[in-house]
């Protein structure tokens, strides 16, 4: 092990703790966008192009989307990526069972979604949104079904 290994392995048993419980509350808040995203894109749909409706959805998906949920995503990612760095711990990648590598999968999914999100955004920013809102409660159940997917590989550790 490199002593830079071993400097992470000495200060893990502190660190582990405080990195889970800051990646769990950065999923919480980007779940909580990857949420209301799609549900304030289903309300947008009804509003008229240009009519004073229309304008304050595009300030709320953009607020949403940049000051919500791209630092808690970019927080996910950060923490998570310290999770499974930190040697010891039962997500350190090398020691980490399939169920990582599922759970992985599916938060790969959870970005996908996310910045298929931000290009709805922008089309709608730009009044060529073509969608209809049935097409946006769909995409506002991927996120949840992910979510669940992840929770069980990560308490339940099935394989």
């Amino acid at each position: 092990m490199t002593d830079w290994l071993d400097g992470l392995a000495r200060i893990s048993p502190w660190l582990y703790p405080w990195a889970k419980a800051l990646h769990v509350i950065a999923v919480i808040s980007w779940m909580a966008g990857l949420l209301y995203l799609p549900r304030l894109f289903v309300y947008h749909c009804e509003a008229p192009v240009g009519s004073a409706q229309s304008e304050t959805f595009k300030v709320m998906e953009r607020k949403l989307s940049q000051f919500i949920m791209r630092p808690a995503m970019l927080a996910s990612v950060g923490f998570g990526t310290l999770l499974i760095a930190l040697p010891g711990t039962p997500g350190y990648l090398p020691t980490a069972g399939l169920w990582l590598w599922a759970k992985l999968a599916l938060v790969a999914g959870l970005l996908m979604s996310h910045f298929l999100m931000l290009g709805w955004r922008d089309a709608f920013a730009e009044d060529r949104n073509a969608r209809p809102q049935r097409f946006f409660r769909i995409a506002n159940e991927v996120p949840t079904l992910l979510m669940i997917g992840i929770v069980i590989f990560v308490v339940v550790k099935p394989f």
